[in-house]
This record gives C-alpha cells, structure tokens and sequence, in this order.
C-alpha cells in the first residue's frame, strides 16, 4: 500500500505532477480537504481493494490552517498501519510564481481586494508551513519545463520496491540562486574556472576538454575526493534514518562547467558503487 500526498505553492506543477503520477498508475484525487486524509485512506488503501493499492492525493492551500497543521500526525498514524505514506512538497522562488501568475492571468486562490499578488504567495508559504516542514522529498520547480517535471516525478517518485535511498546530484549556478529542494549544497566557485579559457568557454562541465582541464588541477581533485569522502560517510547515516530522498547540488557561478563536471563524477563514482543516482543540470538546456 502507497500513498503519496502531493502538496506546493499555487503555480509550482502540482496539477502536472499528479497527472504524471496518474499516468504511471496511482489512483489519484485531487483538492482532498486534509481533515479526510486518515478517513479516506481507511476506505480505499486500508479495506484492502488492490484497485487502490496506489493512491496519490493533492491537498493545497484551500484547507483550514488547522487541517492542514495536522496532517503529518496523520501521516505518522497511517504509516504505523504499514502505509508506505510520503508527503512531496513542490516549491518555487516568488519572482518565478509571480511572473508565471502575470502571463496566465489566474488569480491566486489566496489572492483579493486586500492582499496582493505577493502577500499571498507570503501567506501560502506560511499555510502549508507543516508540510513543507516535514516533507519527504522537495522538488523545486523554478527551472523546471512541464516536461522536466514529469520526468522528474517518474525518476524520483515512481518505484515498485525501492531498497535504497535514491540520491540526485543537480548542479547550478550562484547567479540564478540555490535550488529550493537541496539537503546539501557545494560551492566549487573557489576552484580553476574554465570559463577563462577562451577555447572552453562555449562548452560544458560535460565535453571532454572541460573534463581534461579540471582533471589537471590538484584543487579540483582534492576538492573532489573531500565531496566523496563525505558523502560516503553520511549517507548510510540518512538511510539508518529511513530518509528515501537525499539531493546534493553542486554550484559555480554559471552553472556550466565546474558543478557540472563534479556532480558527472559525483555520479558515476556512486552508481559504480552500486547507488541510485539520479542527475540535474539546471543550466544546461
């Protein structure tokens, strides 16, 4: 039995995700006033039909603080019933929401005559407060095309039987700001920048010349086997916990040539050892 409840910002996806999550089988409802999560696990998960065997509910903004102050109790409950029950979370950076908000011409739900456009986004942040605070997994969607997030969704929610944490290292750049869904972040800007090689500079962390320059440097490789060291020293430490999502970013100042290389190798070095690994570069298009 899995139940996931879909949660975010007004504007994030969420609409996009619980389709993706319908299209990979859940059975999925939309808008669930949150005071009915446990009753209406116990009449489709829990009676034991396997026509309910997967379930994806939305629950946003539209609830009653209270209601919503009290769905991780009810998580917690559900999963000692064996619920496999797990709360994603969709967030975005304000200025994003506001500009998709200026182009499609919606309302904001919390949105009136005496509040703005920003002051409700303010006041939907702090409403759902409880579940971004104990969400599973985040997927910050400010970079992110409907099609990126779909295939987001299925790489990091779908699994039939998952027995290890499944791990995303995303890079990015310092001048677009840090992505919203990090659980640690890693700035490569104090290391040899590619960027200056005019022969470089038009490529990626991904091209073999940009890999052959960063290869030659002690700084970049020292920097580097710190990354894995302490990586693997932490992450069984997170699946003790029962974490099931953990996300690394890497940043440099455009997001092109140093985070990209070093989270390219972050991965491989992982997936030879055998880990989930999943890879974001949120610059490269």
């Amino acid at each position: 039995m899995r139940l996931i409840i879909l949660s975010g910002l007004s504007g994030s996806g969420k609409s996009v995700a619980l389709r993706m999550l319908e299209d990979l089988g859940y059975y999925c409802v939309d808008n669930l006033p949150a005071g009915l999560l446990e009753d209406f696990a116990r009449a489709t998960l829990l009676d034991g039909d396997p026509a309910y065997a997967r379930m994806a509910v939305g629950i946003d903004a539209r609830n009653r603080p209270e209601d919503i102050a009290a769905v991780p109790q009810a998580v917690a409950r559900l999963r000692n019933k064996k619920v496999d029950c797990e709360i994603v979370f969709l967030q975005t950076e304000d200025s994003v929401l506001i500009k998709r908000y200026n182009e499609s011409h919606r309302p904001h739900p919390l949105a009136g005559e005496d509040r703005s456009l920003p002051e409700a986004i303010r006041a939907e942040r702090e409403l759902l407060g409880p579940l971004a605070d104990h969400a599973d997994l985040i997927l910050d969607t400010s970079r992110t095309s409907v099609h990126q997030l779909r295939e987001l969704v299925r790489a990091r929610i779908q699994r039939e039987a998952r027995a290890q944490l499944s791990l995303l290292f995303q890079s990015f750049g310092y001048r677009n700001g840090l992505p919203g869904d990090s659980d640690f972040v890693f700035d490569a800007r104090g290391l040899p920048n590619p960027y200056w090689e005019p022969e470089l500079r038009l490529l990626s962390g991904k091209d073999a010349a940009v890999a052959a320059f960063l290869q030659k440097s002690p700084q970049v490789q020292a920097f580097l086997r710190d990354l894995i060291a302490f990586l693997e020293s932490w992450i069984p430490r997170f699946e003790d916990s029962n974490r099931q999502y953990l996300t690394v970013s890497i940043g440099c100042t455009g997001g092109y040539h140093r985070s990209v290389y070093l989270v390219e190798e972050l991965a491989a070095h992982f997936r030879s050892a055998g880990r989930e690994v999943l890879v974001r570069h949120n610059e490269l298009k």
